[in-house]
């Protein structure tokens, strides 16, 4: 299964996102329901986000 997991599973308490892959809670939880094309859009958002941040998500 696709997935932006990159064993660094750390939750940031001020964003409330994972430290490696940049997902939320909801998302990691639920992304074993998500349909190849949910699984690519987000990962397209997570990696957008990235790129725009400037100090991690």
């Amino acid at each position: 299964m696709e997935s932006p997991c990159i064993d660094v599973c750390e939750i940031d308490p001020v964003t409330d996102r994972c430290e490696g892959c940049g997902r939320t809670l909801d998302e990691i939880a639920e992304w074993s329901t998500y349909s190849p094309q949910e699984r690519r859009r987000t990962m397209a958002e997570l990696e957008a986000t990235r790129r725009r941040s400037t100090d991690g998500w």
